[in-house]
């Protein structure tokens, strides 16, 4: 950017600056050059009129001139070229009017020329509305003066002045230079223009191919994160599935005290190892924009209570009162919403509240702040009496993989990701979560989440059915495709519980050969296997001839932590599957719904 332009100055770089566009730029430049070019057209003229003795010329070539110099010392102090342009325009149309109808008294070609020469100015300076304006201005007064003298022989008191050859000449010349100044200028600065548009374009061309090179990048990127979680996660909870797997085989075998409290803290840490790997799955699901929010019916009463049930152990076994508060006016109505989630939400932000409560109260509370027909507004809150979170923290809380601060992550450690991911997945339903915190007192998060509601009542609770005797699936003939040892030994061993004897495949090609020539009522399948993996088996199975064959119910048994697991699974014509690591009563249930509906 240039220097200020002072009231000395005569600079043309010194008005000029890179945040003006290329055409005021040339603008500028154009009265710059022009305001000079016509200044010495003056003087010369000047001095062609003193020696042919015409009074009324001189003295408006004079003005003119004056008028010039003066537009000049503004333009460069200020470079204000809307207001120069407007003055000289006004300059031009009165000296034209006034020779046309006063000193000459006709139309002549100076006459025509300087009209060509304001029409060209006033469009190229101001614009197409100004260019209308000046043109009309100038054209409609001189064809008015044609049709008078036309008409009448125009004749008013002041004798016309003749124009001296000389005059003439230079008056003729300067107009045609200035003329082709101005049409060349802004030729030029059209041209320019142009060029610089191309240039611009080419760039633009080439950042978009840059950008989509990025973009792509990114997604080879983010889809190379993907199966990297995922197939982590598989090598993870391939491992996982058979330490909690045979930590829940022990368990139901009736251990002695000492042997059950081992067997706890196994399966308390193989499922805190769990729960740090599902935390990092379900954040990566939810930055990919892979969530997705059902609208079923639930009863929000029993799913509280069912969340919270967990807790109160926990919290009891550091010495914590846990108590769950509900609305009345939440009981014995019907909400549609996502249960999914809702749990999510809620179990990371109390999990957070006993972990970091070492002593005092948990607090849950629901409460309806809205109720009308067809719709309800609940109050979740979470309050502990534990750390709190300094006022300068409150934001970086929320961060993935942060905590308040390093020491926090030491002393009670954790990824990180539960309140991030209580975060997205408010943000993601347009919903806030609000903090009140403070050091040493306690922290409080809440949010607030409209419910649609049914005005039908709430079916009477119905008791829980007893646990299925295990002699009920001891007729099942079980195929089970899995190629890792150590599952085939857990599985072995729990569908041992059931006094159900399994025929093991080793990959999906001998599945689908042992259903062929075998009698199964089922198949437990696992997706990543060699020679043929569990997709395309099912496939295979679906494509046999034999339709009680082809229609064999098969249950998916993965590790995998892919988005979209879950359409691949049913796409490949399988009719349900279990994550690993399961719970067993999850697969005992499956399986006997399955093949009761088959039955």
């Amino acid at each position: 950017m240039s220097n200020p332009a002072g009231i000395f100055n005569f600079s043309l770089k010194r008005i000029l600056n890179s945040e003006q566009s290329l055409l005021d730029q040339a603008r500028i430049k154009l009265l710059y050059y022009g305001l000079v070019f016509v200044a010495v057209a003056m003087v010369l003229l000047l001095a062609s009129i003193n020696l042919t003795h015409q009074p009324a010329i001189a003295i408006t070539s004079t003005a003119l001139l004056v008028s010039v110099l003066v537009m000049f010392k503004y333009l460069t102090y200020k470079p204000d070229w809307a207001s120069i342009s407007h003055g000289m325009l006004i300059i031009g149309s009165f000296i034209t009017l006034g020779n046309v109808f006063v000193i000459l008294q006709d139309v002549n070609m100076i006459t025509v020329q300087i009209i060509i020469l304001i029409v060209v100015f006033s469009f190229y300076m101001l614009g197409h509305r100004w260019g209308i304006f000046y043109s009309l201005a100038n054209l409609l007064p001189v064809l008015g003066f044609l049709v008078l003298q036309y008409k009448t022989s125009y004749i008013i008191s002041f004798r016309p002045e003749k124009i001296d050859p000389s005059t003439m000449i230079i008056c003729v010349f300067a107009n045609f230079l200035l003329t082709i100044f101005v049409i060349s200028h802004f030729y030029n600065a059209f041209v320019t223009n142009m060029r610089q548009l191309k240039n611009v374009g080419d760039e633009q061309s080439q950042l978009n191919s840059k950008l989509e090179l990025a973009m792509q990048k990114a997604e080879k990127s983010s889809h190379a994160k993907s199966e990297f979680l995922s197939t982590m996660s598989h090598e993870i909870r391939t491992p996982l599935n058979a330490v909690i797997g045979m930590t829940n085989l022990l368990l139901m075998n009736s251990p002695r005290p000492d042997q059950k409290e081992n067997l706890d803290i196994l399966k308390f840490s193989a499922a805190n190892l769990l729960s740090i790997v599902n935390d990092v799955l379900d954040f990566n699901k939810i930055e990919s924009g892979k969530v997705s929010f059902e609208h079923i019916r639930m009863d929000l009463t029993d799913l509280l209570n069912n969340i919270c049930g967990g807790f109160i152990i926990k919290a009891e076994e550091k010495g914590l009162l846990f108590k769950l508060d509900i609305d009345s006016r939440l009981k014995n109505k019907v909400f549609f919403g996502d249960p999914t989630r809702i749990t999510q939400i809620i179990f990371n932000l109390v999990s957070n509240a006993i972990k970091f409560t070492q002593q005092g109260n948990v607090w849950v509370r629901a409460t309806c702040v809205e109720d009308r027909h067809n719709t309800s507004t609940v109050l979740f809150s979470v309050k502990d009496t534990g750390i709190g979170i300094a006022q300068n923290n409150l934001q970086a809380i929320f961060e993935p993989f942060a905590q308040e601060n390093i020491t926090v992550t030491r002393q009670y450690g954790g990824t990180g990701l539960g309140l991030a991911i209580v975060k997205r997945l408010l943000e993601l339903q347009g919903l806030q979560l609000s903090v009140n915190s403070k050091p040493g007192v306690g922290s409080e998060f809440s949010f607030s989440m409209a419910f649609e509601t049914s005005t039908e009542a709430v079916e009477a609770a119905v008791a829980p059915k007893p646990v299925p005797d295990a002699n009920d699936l001891s007729h099942l003939q079980v195929l089970i495709a899995e190629d890792n040892i150590v599952n085939v030994m857990l599985m072995k061993k729990l569908l041992s519980k059931w006094k159900i004897v399994p025929t093991i495949a080793e990959n999906g090609a001998m599945a689908v050969q042992k259903l062929q020539y075998g009698n199964f009522d089922i198949v437990l399948m696992d997706l990543q296997m060699p020679v043929m993996d569990g997709f395309e088996a099912a496939r295979e199975i679906r494509r046999l001839t034999d339709p009680k064959k082809a229609n064999t119910p098969i249950i998916a048994l993965t590790a995998s932590a892919l988005f979209d697991i879950q359409e691949q699974v049913y796409a490949s014509g399988m009719n349900n599957y279990v994550s690993k690591p399961f719970k067993p009563e999850d697969l005992f249930e499956k399986m006997q719904s399955l093949v009761s509906i088959a039955g």
